[in-house]
């Protein structure tokens, strides 16, 4: 676990037309290490992640990424840093096998209007393996077959096979069953345990405190609080989201 952020944000603002959805907010996450972003509905946690990612361009602020300032201007520039976002949706196309979802839009040619299965499958296996994926029956089925735990875990999975160094995980727990929950609070310890910088944003509080290391909490659109996971309560995280101490009430003077 290293002490030295591989992606730190610092000072970044977001307004959209009159609401001001981020004011000057700091974030930071760390390889091997696990981060929760948490926060009410309406706290910024998107509108950050969706910066991150190049989907939003900042309107302030600087990001540094492995000690340097960089420029995310769109999601390319971002997932070329090594950055990867898994969102709620999960993007995966049910009528393609996990194969193909896993390469999609990154396909390998082996001649002129030829795809290379073999290769592609062999890439797709080794990555499932690697993140201990051991509960499909196939690669080659189709995706709308799976759970909802198989599904989460194939979008995992396709977002670190790109030599990933951060991956972003959007409530990846949400609406799963407790067998389901606790195979891909399994896979997010594991993807830190390989060396990756993990942030999960969630609203389940257990699962946060059962994987995170450090939680960010965001309030009005505003950065209220770091907890090191091992030194708090979710009592006083649940403070932090509720009544965290503001700069400034949004809206007023």
């Amino acid at each position: 676990m290293s002490e030295t952020p591989i992606l730190d944000v610092r000072g970044v603002s977001k307004r959209f037309g009159a609401v001001q959805a981020l004011t000057n907010v700091d974030f930071q996450a760390r390889s091997g290490e696990v981060m929760a972003l948490v926060g009410d509905n309406g706290a910024g946690k998107s509108t950050l992640i969706k910066g991150i990612a190049g989907i939003y361009p900042f309107d302030g602020g600087e990001i540094h990424f492995e000690g340097k300032k960089v420029n995310i201007h769109n999601p390319k520039d971002s997932a070329a840093l090594g950055i990867e976002v898994v969102y709620q949706d999960l993007a995966l196309a049910d009528n393609l096998d996990v194969v193909a979802n896993m390469f999609l839009g990154r396909e390998r040619i082996q001649k002129p209007w030829q795809l290379d299965e073999a290769s592609m499958e062999k890439a797709c296996i080794e990555t499932l393996v690697s993140l201990s994926v051991s509960t499909l029956r196939s690669v080659r089925q189709a995706v709308a077959g799976l759970s909802g735990g198989q599904r989460q875990a194939i979008a995992v999975a396709k977002a670190v096979m790109w030599n990933s160094k951060v991956v972003i995980l959007d409530e990846p727990t949400a609406a799963l069953g407790v067998a389901q929950t606790r195979q891909v609070l399994d896979l997010v310890k594991r993807l830190a345990q390989q060396g990756l910088a993990v942030v999960i944003i969630s609203h389940n509080l257990h699962d946060i405190f059962e994987v995170a290391d450090r939680i960010t909490v965001l309030r009005l659109g505003y950065k209220v609080k770091e907890f090191l996971t091992k030194d708090t309560t979710q009592q006083e995280v649940v403070h932090a989201i509720t009544a965290g101490t503001l700069e400034s009430v949004p809206g007023m003077v």
